[in-house]
Protein backbone atom coordinates (compact mmCIF):
# COMPACT_ATOMS: atom_id res chain seq x y z
CA UNK A 1 0.00 0.00 0.00
CA UNK A 2 1.12 3.30 -1.01
CA UNK A 3 2.16 5.99 2.01
CA UNK A 4 -0.90 7.99 0.53
CA UNK A 5 -3.11 5.31 1.24
CA UNK A 6 -2.39 4.58 4.67
CA UNK A 7 -2.23 8.00 5.90
CA UNK A 8 -6.18 8.03 4.08
CA UNK A 9 -6.83 4.50 6.27
CA UNK A 10 -5.47 5.95 9.31
CA UNK A 11 -7.48 9.48 8.69
CA UNK A 12 -10.96 7.61 7.96
CA UNK A 13 -9.90 5.53 11.13
CA UNK A 14 -9.58 8.15 13.25
CA UNK A 15 -12.82 10.30 11.83
CA UNK A 16 -14.79 7.21 12.64
CA UNK A 17 -13.73 7.19 15.85
CA UNK A 18 -13.84 10.82 17.09
CA UNK A 19 -16.54 12.02 14.43
CA UNK A 20 -18.83 13.45 16.67
CA UNK A 21 -15.89 16.35 17.42
CA UNK A 22 -13.72 15.95 14.06
CA UNK A 23 -14.62 17.98 10.62
CA UNK A 24 -12.42 16.64 8.02
CA UNK A 25 -10.34 17.47 4.96
CA UNK A 26 -13.51 17.36 3.07
CA UNK A 27 -15.75 18.99 5.22
CA UNK A 28 -13.13 22.28 5.47
CA UNK A 29 -12.27 22.48 1.76
CA UNK A 30 -8.89 21.36 1.66
CA UNK A 31 -7.11 20.81 -1.10
CA UNK A 32 -5.36 18.23 -1.70
CA UNK A 33 -1.36 17.87 -0.43
CA UNK A 34 1.56 18.38 -3.34
CA UNK A 35 3.38 15.69 -1.48
CA UNK A 36 2.84 13.54 1.73
CA UNK A 37 5.87 12.15 4.23
CA UNK A 38 5.07 9.36 6.61
CA UNK A 39 7.33 8.84 10.03
CA UNK A 40 7.10 5.97 11.88
CA UNK A 41 5.51 6.26 15.10
CA UNK A 42 4.50 6.83 17.79
CA UNK A 43 5.46 10.14 17.76
CA UNK A 44 7.38 11.78 21.44
CA UNK A 45 6.48 14.76 20.69
CA UNK A 46 3.21 17.32 21.31
CA UNK A 47 4.16 20.61 20.07
CA UNK A 48 1.19 23.70 20.71
CA UNK A 49 0.58 26.20 18.14
CA UNK A 50 -1.99 29.38 17.91
CA UNK A 51 -2.42 30.73 14.61
CA UNK A 52 -1.94 34.08 15.72
CA UNK A 53 -3.53 35.13 12.36
CA UNK A 54 -6.06 34.19 11.56
CA UNK A 55 -7.98 35.29 14.74
CA UNK A 56 -10.43 33.06 16.60
CA UNK A 57 -13.58 31.42 15.15
CA UNK A 58 -16.16 30.36 17.27
CA UNK A 59 -18.35 28.87 14.47
CA UNK A 60 -17.94 25.83 12.23
CA UNK A 61 -18.34 28.38 8.94
CA UNK A 62 -15.94 30.39 10.56
CA UNK A 63 -13.13 27.91 11.36
CA UNK A 64 -13.40 25.95 8.04
CA UNK A 65 -12.48 29.38 6.50
CA UNK A 66 -9.99 29.76 8.73
CA UNK A 67 -8.63 26.25 8.27
CA UNK A 68 -8.57 27.40 4.18
CA UNK A 69 -6.91 30.66 4.84
CA UNK A 70 -3.65 28.87 6.82
CA UNK A 71 -3.68 26.33 4.06
CA UNK A 72 -3.59 29.34 1.29
CA UNK A 73 -0.46 30.82 3.39
CA UNK A 74 1.35 27.80 4.32
CA UNK A 75 0.98 26.49 0.61
CA UNK A 76 0.09 29.35 -1.83
CA UNK A 77 2.86 31.65 0.26
CA UNK A 78 5.26 29.22 1.49
CA UNK A 79 5.09 26.65 -1.01
CA UNK A 80 5.03 23.72 1.52
CA UNK A 81 3.10 20.68 0.73
CA UNK A 82 0.55 21.15 2.96
CA UNK A 83 -1.22 23.31 6.12
CA UNK A 84 1.88 23.06 8.47
CA UNK A 85 -0.23 21.38 11.38
CA UNK A 86 -1.00 17.98 12.19
CA UNK A 87 -4.39 19.09 13.55
CA UNK A 88 -6.36 22.60 14.96
CA UNK A 89 -8.46 23.38 17.09
CA UNK A 90 -11.39 25.79 16.48
CA UNK A 91 -13.43 27.79 19.38
CA UNK A 92 -16.18 25.93 18.50
CA UNK A 93 -15.21 22.99 20.42
CA UNK A 94 -14.23 21.18 17.38
CA UNK A 95 -10.84 19.24 15.42
CA UNK A 96 -10.20 19.91 12.31
CA UNK A 97 -8.03 17.70 10.21
CA UNK A 98 -4.56 19.09 8.85
CA UNK A 99 -2.03 16.38 7.55
CA UNK A 100 -3.05 14.19 10.23
CA UNK A 101 -0.73 11.72 12.62
CA UNK A 102 2.21 9.82 11.64
CA UNK A 103 2.49 12.88 8.45
CA UNK A 104 5.64 15.38 8.66
CA UNK A 105 4.31 18.21 9.13
CA UNK A 106 5.66 21.72 8.83
CA UNK A 107 5.29 23.29 12.13
CA UNK A 108 8.27 22.81 14.12
CA UNK A 109 11.87 22.67 12.57
CA UNK A 110 14.24 19.73 13.51
CA UNK A 111 10.28 17.95 14.96
CA UNK A 112 8.24 17.56 12.09
CA UNK A 113 9.47 14.06 11.88
CA UNK A 114 8.72 12.99 15.20
CA UNK A 115 5.79 15.26 16.69
CA UNK A 116 2.50 15.88 16.42
CA UNK A 117 1.30 19.19 16.58
CA UNK A 118 -1.82 21.27 17.37
CA UNK A 119 -2.57 24.83 16.71
CA UNK A 120 -5.17 26.52 18.85
CA UNK A 121 -6.64 28.75 16.03
CA UNK A 122 -6.47 32.39 17.12
CA UNK A 123 -4.09 34.90 19.06
CA UNK A 124 -3.60 33.11 22.77
CA UNK A 125 -0.80 36.35 24.09
CA UNK A 126 -2.97 37.93 26.91
CA UNK A 127 -6.16 35.54 26.81
CA UNK A 128 -7.33 32.17 27.43
CA UNK A 129 -8.68 30.05 25.01
CA UNK A 130 -11.96 28.73 25.90
CA UNK A 131 -12.32 25.89 27.90
CA UNK A 132 -13.93 23.91 24.95
CA UNK A 133 -10.94 24.43 23.07
CA UNK A 134 -9.03 23.14 25.43
CA UNK A 135 -10.70 20.55 26.30
CA UNK A 136 -10.54 19.40 22.64
CA UNK A 137 -6.77 19.86 22.12
CA UNK A 138 -6.62 17.35 25.32
CA UNK A 139 -9.23 15.14 24.28
CA UNK A 140 -7.18 15.14 20.93
CA UNK A 141 -3.71 14.33 22.61
CA UNK A 142 -5.29 11.66 25.07
CA UNK A 143 -6.96 9.80 21.63
CA UNK A 144 -3.82 9.73 20.54
CA UNK A 145 -2.01 7.86 23.14
CA UNK A 146 -5.00 5.60 23.24
CA UNK A 147 -4.62 4.64 19.53
CA UNK A 148 -0.72 4.56 19.32
CA UNK A 149 -0.32 7.39 17.44
CA UNK A 150 1.11 9.29 20.45
CA UNK A 151 3.65 8.27 22.74
CA UNK A 152 2.60 7.74 26.40
CA UNK A 153 5.01 9.02 27.67
CA UNK A 154 5.46 12.10 24.95
CA UNK A 155 6.53 15.73 25.69
CA UNK A 156 4.40 18.24 25.31
CA UNK A 157 5.84 21.57 24.70
CA UNK A 158 4.70 25.50 23.42
CA UNK A 159 6.41 26.27 20.05
CA UNK A 160 8.51 28.86 21.49
CA UNK A 161 10.43 25.99 23.03
CA UNK A 162 12.00 24.35 19.43
CA UNK A 163 11.89 27.79 17.89
CA UNK A 164 12.68 31.22 18.25
CA UNK A 165 9.03 32.64 18.47
CA UNK A 166 6.46 34.23 20.67
CA UNK A 167 4.06 30.96 19.67
CA UNK A 168 1.78 30.06 21.30
CA UNK A 169 0.92 32.92 22.88
CA UNK A 170 1.93 33.91 26.77
CA UNK A 171 -1.55 33.01 28.02
CA UNK A 172 -2.21 29.43 26.17
CA UNK A 173 1.80 28.99 26.53
CA UNK A 174 1.19 29.54 30.73
CA UNK A 175 -1.62 27.12 30.31
CA UNK A 176 0.31 24.29 28.85
CA UNK A 177 2.89 24.34 31.21
CA UNK A 178 0.30 23.17 33.83
CA UNK A 179 -0.78 20.29 31.59
CA UNK A 180 0.36 16.72 31.80
CA UNK A 181 3.45 15.62 30.29
CA UNK A 182 4.90 19.19 29.53
CA UNK A 183 8.28 19.25 29.56
CA UNK A 184 9.72 22.62 30.75
CA UNK A 185 12.61 24.40 29.15
CA UNK A 186 14.26 24.08 25.71
CA UNK A 187 14.72 20.27 24.70
CA UNK A 188 18.15 19.50 23.81
CA UNK A 189 19.29 17.92 20.08
CA UNK A 190 19.70 14.80 22.48
CA UNK A 191 16.61 14.31 23.26
CA UNK A 192 15.20 14.25 19.82
CA UNK A 193 17.18 12.20 18.36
Amino acid sequence: MTALGLVLLSMMGFSQQMKSGMVTRDEWGARSPTMIETFQGPAPFVIIHHSYQPEACFTNKDCRKAMRVMQDYHQLTHGWNDIGYSFAVGGDGMIYMGRGFNVVGAHAPKYNDKSVGICLIGDWRTELPPPQMLKAAKDLIAFGVAKGYIHPDFKLMGHRQVRDTECPGGRLFNEISTWDHFSPGNTTENEIK
